[in-house]
């Protein structure tokens, strides 16, 4: 299935990410279209790192998407309109373990720009990214104390960060 994105620089988002990400949410998915999984976050940023345009994300290790994220190299964040945000519920809310979460949230899982990566048909924008890091949270570097409150379980995330490899609009 070919989709309907076209290639635009990372400094033509002028989205406000605060929103972009905490507030309208995203997907992150790894994976091919025939074999993925992802997930939806309100988590994560965009930036300037090591002179190269980044993402960073963070996934807790027993979420499905984490062990996707360990086995690929390329990962997608994927944004859409205030429309879908029952399907960005659904997906935060249930496994792919499961169920086919993109089925069931009504969304089309289709072919990204760079080869093994995945992306939607209904989103407004995506990004796909090129893991070149990736951390564990560590609690004994907490310097708030509150930020602890987290993470109850004790089940802290893996941060990834991610080289922007092309950004894609409708």
């Amino acid at each position: 299935m070919k989709n309907n994105f076209h290639p635009v620089p990372p400094q033509s988002i002028t989205d406000n990410t605060f929103n972009l990400i905490g507030k309208d949410w995203m997907l992150i998915t790894a994976g091919a279209p025939d074999n993925f999984n992802t997930m939806t976050a309100s988590w994560g940023g965009l930036g300037v790192l090591w002179n190269k345009n980044i993402v960073w994300c963070v996934i807790r290790p027993q979420r499905y998407t984490y062990q996707f994220m360990e086995r690929e190299k390329d990962f997608t964040l994927s944004f859409f309109t205030e429309e879908f945000r029952e399907a960005l519920n659904l997906c935060g809310t249930k496994s792919g373990r499961d169920l086919d979460k993109a089925s069931a949230a009504g969304i089309t899982p289709v072919q990204g720009a760079h080869p093994g990566t995945t992306t939607f048909e209904e989103a407004r924008l995506y990004i796909s990214c090129r893991k070149i890091y990736w951390d564990d949270i560590n609690p004994g570097h907490f310097l708030a104390p509150e930020i602890q409150k987290n993470y109850t379980a004790n089940d802290y995330h893996r941060i990834y960060i991610g080289e922007i490899s092309g950004c894609y609009v409708k």
